[in-house]
């Protein structure tokens, strides 16, 4: 005779409440199956529901290169920051702890009139980057901040790309295009 397992109807809440919290923030499908005990299924029509589009296909982000590049480094190091800070001094754990951090992250960025460069989804592939070692935090020799780094690379006398920005740092197309004069059309 094959034994039922009880479902509860409060953990099923919860779980839902928590999916629909994730897929506000911006979660892919694969961080919504990771951390809730939800169907596929359920949470293909609860995206649904709440995005009123489905869920974009294809896989997750997976290079760790991304987060060291100049730009997304110093956003991908203030939310690891701002995660390690929550995780050690609040009792904070897991996704609830993400949730938390990613918020703080936005709401920092939007203070500052910053375009958030880091989605809920590539965050939460930080995390589990830093959990698994492939990344790590460093300090900077010049300014102590924390930052994210390659765990495998040499870090002996690091200096951060805030300190010592790259020539091309903060030329985006639209400010680069500015800087150039109009081209001409030859008729």
């Amino acid at each position: 005779m094959k034994q039922r397992t009880k479902k509860s109807v409060v953990s099923e809440v919860k779980q839902i409440a928590l999916a629909v919290e994730l897929v506000e923030l911006g979660a892919r499908l694969q961080v919504l199956e990771a951390e809730t005990t939800l169907s596929r299924e359920r949470l293909l029509k609860l995206y649904k529901e709440v995005k009123l589009v489905a869920p974009p296909k294809g896989m997750l982000p997976f290079s760790a290169d991304w987060f060291t590049t100049w730009q997304p480094n110093v956003h991908a190091s203030l939310f690891a920051e701002i995660h390690r800070y929550l995780v050690e001094h609040t009792g904070l754990e897991g996704i609830q702890a993400v949730i938390k951090s990613y918020r703080l992250y936005l709401e920092h960025t939007s203070q500052r009139g910053l375009e958030p460069i880091l989605t809920f989804t590539r965050a939460w592939t930080l995390l589990r980057f830093l959990h698994s070692r492939l990344l790590q935090t460093i300090p900077c020799e010049r300014c102590n901040g924390r930052f994210v780094v390659h765990a495998l690379d040499l870090h002996d006398r690091f200096i951060c790309g805030l300190c010592a920005p790259p020539s091309r740092a903060g030329k985006s197309g639209r400010t680069a295009g500015a800087e150039r004069p109009a081209p001409r059309i030859l008729m």
